[in-house]
C-alpha cells in the first residue's frame, strides 16, 4: 500500500508539469509576431538596400498589430495592385499641382477626406491609409523631382510586399487561436464618421503644405502626420495629450536608445537586434502582457514614431548629416504637429459643441 501511495506521488509531478507544458499565451504569440515581422522586415529592406528602407518595417507594424491572421494570397494581390494605383494618383497629381495649385490643393482635401472615411466608416483602415499615402507623400515628392516620385512609388509596393512576405513567414510560429475571431470596433454613424474625417484632414493638410517647402527632408514629417490623423480620429479630446503627445515623446526616447545601442557595433545584425527587443517591449504594452493603462493605439504609435525617426537618421547618417541635429529638427516638428493636433481638435470640437447648441430644434 504505501509502494503504491509513493508511485502516485512520484507520478503526480510529472503530470502536473505535463499540464504547466501548454501552447504559448495568445498575448504573448501576438507580442513575438509583431516584433519578429518587424525585425525580418527592418533586416531584409536594409540587407538588400531596397529604396527607402523604413517603409517596409512600418507597413509591417500596420499588418501585424491586427490580432488576425495574415493576408491571403488573392487579398494580398489585390493590396499590392490597390497600392500601385493609389500612388499612381499622386504621380498623376504632381504636374497639376505645379500649374494650379489651388484647385489641386482641394482635389487633394477631398482626397484625404475620403481616405479618413473609409477607415472611420469602412473600416478600411490599411487600403486607407495607402490611399492617403497616394494622395499626399507621392505629390509632394514629385514637386521636387518626378524621379523621386517614380523611385517612392517602387520602394512603397516594393515594401509592402516585404511586410506580407515577413508575416507570412513568421506567422506560422506564432498564429492565432483556432476559429478565433478577431475583435471588430464599432463603426462610426455616417455622421458622427463625417465629423471625425473632417478632423482627421485639418490636421493633415497644414503638415502636407508645410512639406511642400522642402519635400525632400519633410516626407517623414508628412507620413508622421497621417498616422497622427488616422490616430486622432480614433479618440476622444480627453486624454488626447498623453495619447498624441505621449507616444511621439517616448517614440523620440526609444529611437536615441536604439541609436545609441547601435553606435556600439553598426551592423545590421545589431540593428534588427535592437529593433526586435524595442518592438517586443512596446507589443508588450500594446497586448497588456503588463498592466497598464494606455491604449495599444498608444503603444503602436511609439513604435511607428521610432521607426521613422530611426529610418531618417540612418539617410541623414548615409548622406553625411549631422544625424543629432536633424533628429532635434525632427523631433520639434512631430512634436508641434502633434500640439497642433491637439489645439485643432480642442477647437473643432468646441466650434462643434456651440453650433449643436445654437441648433433650433434640440430636444433635452
Amino acid at each position: 500500500m504505501e509502494n503504491e501511495m509513493e508511485a502516485s506521488d512520484d507520478r503526480t509531478p510529472v503530470t502536473t508539469q505535463r499540464k504547466d507544458r501548454g501552447p504559448m499565451p495568445l498575448a504573448a504569440r501576438r507580442c513575438y509576431r509583431l516584433a519578429c515581422s518587424t525585425g525580418l522586415a527592418l533586416a531584409l529592406c536594409y540587407g538588400f538596400d531596397l529604396g527607402v528602407p523604413f517603409v517596409a518595417p512600418l507597413f509591417a507594424v500596420l499588418l501585424a498589430a491586427k490580432p488576425a491572421p495574415p493576408p491571403g494570397a488573392r487579398q494580398s494581390a489585390g493590396l499590392l495592385l490597390f497600392m500601385a494605383l493609389a500612388l499612381g494618383i499622386g504621380v498623376l497629381l504632381g504636374p497639376p499641382l505645379q500649374q494650379a495649385p489651388f484647385s489641386t490643393l482641394l482635389l487633394i482635401a477631398l482626397g484625404v477626406f475620403f481616405c479618413n472615411r473609409l477607415a472611420i466608416v469602412g473600416g478600411k483602415e490599411l487600403p486607407a491609409t495607402l490611399l492617403a499615402l497616394g494622395f499626399t507623400v507621392i505629390p509632394a515628392a514629385n514637386s521636387a523631382s518626378p524621379a523621386l516620385a517614380t523611385a517612392l512609388v517602387q520602394a512603397m509596393v516594393l515594401g509592402l510586399a516585404v511586410a506580407i512576405a515577413s508575416l507570412w513567414l513568421v506567422y506560422p510560429l506564432f498564429p492565432e487561436d483556432p476559429g478565433a475571431v478577431p475583435p471588430q470596433p464599432p463603426a462610426a454613424t455616417p455622421a458622427q464618421g463625417n465629423w471625425l474625417s473632417l478632423r482627421a484632414t485639418l490636421i493633415v493638410l497644414p503638415a502636407f503644405a508645410f512639406t511642400l517647402t522642402n519635400p525632400t527632408t519633410n516626407l517623414p514629417f508628412l507620413v508622421k502626420s497621417i498616422l497622427l490623423g488616422r490616430e486622432a480620429s480614433e479618440m476622444q479630446l480627453r486624454g488626447a495629450s498623453r495619447e498624441l503627445v505621449g507616444s511621439t515623446l517616448l517614440g523620440g526616447l526609444c529611437a536615441v536608445g536604439v541609436w545609441w545601442c547601435l553606435s556600439l557595433a553598426v551592423e545590421l545584425w545589431f540593428f534588427t537586434g535592437w529593433v526586435l527587443l524595442v518592438s517586443l517591449l512596446l507589443a508588450a504594452g500594446s497586448y497588456q502582457v503588463f498592466r497598464n493603462r494606455l491604449t495599444p493605439g498608444f503603444w503602436v504609435n511609439t513604435l511607428l514614431n521610432m521607426l521613422i525617426l530611426l529610418g531618417a537618421a540612418v539617410q541623414d547618417s548615409a548622406q553625411g548629416k549631422d544625424v543629432y541635429q536633424a533628429f532635434v529638427v525632427r523631433m520639434a516638428l512631430f512634436l508641434g504637429v502633434a500640439v497642433y493636433a491637439l489645439a485643432a481638435m480642442a477647437l473643432l470640437d468646441w466650434w462643434r459643441g456651440r453650433t449643436v447648441q445654437r441648433s433650433p430644434g434640440e430636444v433635452d
